[in-house]
């Protein structure tokens, strides 16, 4: 682990602390929900006063990276996961960006013909079935999401020949060039139900972001209708507004 910094730069020593111990928490040297060391042991290995330490930690925790916990001491926040309004990807390659590892555990995988609004977002006839899939997203063995997708029969076909406990759909399908386009999608606030809560390990009643997309090929065909519920402690959506 690196412990380099500088007197003699122009760069306050809280200021270069406070990047040694970003470092730390984005290398995994300082754990998810693991206790970071106490201020005698930073001050030892560091050198400096405890006014130095307390200052660089706290902008940690007013930039949401630690949390302090009375009684026990300062323990490294669990990281959100970050969806980004302006680009179309799936939730592995989001967890990968993260430096996290992601799984899936398939709940169900059938055909349908009664999803009547699911049939009519992605301009199914009544006579086609659609596929519904439905599975839990974990981030390092994190429950974070409920997923919920529904594709075309075509598309579907490709998909169910798949291990849908590690499929990564966009990747697949590319593979039989099915590319997606462009996509709409709603974000809204909603609370957990019991089943939802039990499947993320939460308590029941508490806020969910639920994402909805339809996404479209290169021939604006829709081809993926997905409601996705994510837990509010671990997810997050960002973008970047200009006037």
């Amino acid at each position: 682990m690196s412990n380099n910094i500088n007197p003699n730069k122009d760069l306050s020593l809280y200021l270069q602390l406070k990047e040694v111990f970003i470092d730390r928490i984005q290398n995994g040297d300082w754990k998810p929900d693991k206790l970071i060391p106490t201020e005698q042991e930073l001050m030892k290995e560091f050198n400096v006063s405890r006014t130095t330490i307390r200052q660089a930690v706290s902008i940690l925790v007013q930039e949401g990276m630690v949390e302090k916990k009375q009684g026990r001491g300062t323990i490294v926040k669990s990281r959100k996961l970050s969806g980004n309004l302006t680009q179309l990807k799936g939730f592995a390659e989001e967890v990968l960006e993260r430096g996290q590892t992601p799984r899936s555990r398939l709940i169900r995988a059938e055909f349908k013909y009664n999803l009547y609004h699911e049939m009519s977002m992605l301009d199914v006839k009544d006579d086609q079935p659609i596929l519904l899939i439905e599975r839990i997203r974990f981030a390092d063995e994190m429950p974070v999401a409920l997923e919920r997708t529904c594709w075309p029969k075509d598309i579907g076909d490709i998909l169910i020949k798949y291990d849908l406990d590690e499929a990564r759909y966009y990747e697949i399908l590319e593979k039989y060039n099915v590319y997606l386009n462009r996509a709409k999608e709603k974000i809204s606030a909603i609370n957990a139900t019991i089943n939802e809560a039990d499947e993320l390990g939460i308590r029941a009643g508490e806020a969910l972001l639920e994402m909805t997309r339809l996404s479209f090929g290169v021939n604006d065909r829709p081809i993926e209708y997905t409601k996705t519920k994510y837990r509010h402690d671990q997810y997050h959506y960002s973008f970047e507004l200009k006037r």
